[in-house]
């Protein structure tokens, strides 16, 4: 008996050892990685209109519009930015946007951050020209992205307790916040770069959430987990705890190659809670379908050397199977 239990121990040191190494030598290529991303050159183009327009009088609405003519559509006439400009609530929102975001170097360098982050995985990539506005606090248009332009709605990060919010519902106030703002803009970055899928299974559909998280794993790798997804931290402890009940939960009931439309909203979009049509659903936070595809590309990628643009291009059932998922219980 004390042979074997030495021989147990033995093997269990060297194993222990042996997973020490493979963290020393990951932690040693990511710091690798970090220096060479922290070397690409990258000059910010950022742009903070929303002061400029806040600054601005009437008699310089024209000069305005020459440098800015995508800020102003033909269709909308004068009248309507001098009355933006005059107006008691609009001057109110500029106000509040600018003693927030009275210094903005912080997003800034980590915007710079970002975009270097992205030039190293997609080298192909032109990194856009950043705008500041206001958008009246339209949060489902908060960031807006096109090939050269990215706009930045700053009255959309005021903090989820702001007088601003005090209607909308708290998990959607939860992310009108600036510690999510780099994370949001990550989303936009990632939803040019990733194909939607032609597949609608629930799978799939996980899977296409997975991958969006994933890139922020490497291009906001100084972003936490929970600012990645959109969680509070306790929100983030009760997925990671409850991993392996939401996974059998979904096996059980069949959902992974369903099609049923009804999934999507229960557990991928955004919601106060995800409903599995139990007691606990309002312990849950939403979109725990998200979390689930995260971790089984995270999985894929952990036994697969493969770059990231074609981890992007693969299919679902591909990633899947090759992933080996089985979260831990």
């Amino acid at each position: 008996m004390e042979a074997q239990y030495g021989l147990v121990f033995i093997v269990k040191r060297f194993c222990s050892i042996f997973l020490l190494l493979g963290v020393l030598a990951s932690c040693g290529e990511t710091d690798t990685t970090e220096k060479e991303i922290a070397k690409i050159p990258l000059e910010l183009r950022l742009t903070r209109f929303d002061v400029e327009f806040d600054n601005a009088k009437p008699e310089n609405l024209a000069d305005l519009k020459g440098r800015y003519p995508y800020l102003f559509p033909e269709q909308y006439p004068d009248s309507i930015w001098l009355a933006k400009m005059s107006d008691s609530l609009q001057i109110v929102l500029r106000t509040e946007v600018r003693e927030r975001f009275s210094d903005f170097d912080q997003e800034a360098a980590d915007l710079a951050s970002l975009y270097k982050h992205v030039l190293y995985y997609f080298t192909d990539y032109k990194a856009p020209q950043v705008f500041t506005v206001t958008n009246d606090v339209a949060y489902q248009d908060r960031i807006m992205a096109t090939d050269s332009i990215l706009f930045i709605s700053l009255d959309n990060y005021l903090g989820p307790d702001h007088e601003f919010y005090g209607s909308f519902p708290r998990f959607i106030a939860q992310g009108l916040d600036k510690e999510f703002l780099i994370s949001d803009v990550a989303s936009a970055v990632g939803n040019t770069l990733t194909p939607r899928p032609k597949d609608r299974s629930f799978l799939a559909q996980m899977i296409y959430y997975g991958k969006l998280l994933y890139i922020k794993d490497k291009i906001i790798p100084f972003e936490t987990d929970a600012n990645k997804i959109g969680y509070s931290e306790d929100q983030l402890a009760w997925v990671r705890a409850n991993e392996e009940p939401i996974w059998r939960n979904f096996i059980e009931n069949e959902y992974l190659y369903s099609t049923d439309n009804k999934l999507m909203p229960r557990f991928l979009d955004p919601a106060p809670f995800s409903k599995f049509g139990l007691e606990l659903d309002n312990q849950s936070p939403g979109r725990v379908g998200r979390y689930i595809g995260w971790q089984i590309v995270r999985a894929y990628m952990e036994k697969n050397d493969i770059s990231l643009p074609q981890m992007l291009n693969l299919s679902a059932e591909e990633i899947f199977k090759e992933s080996n998922y089985k979260p831990k219980k």
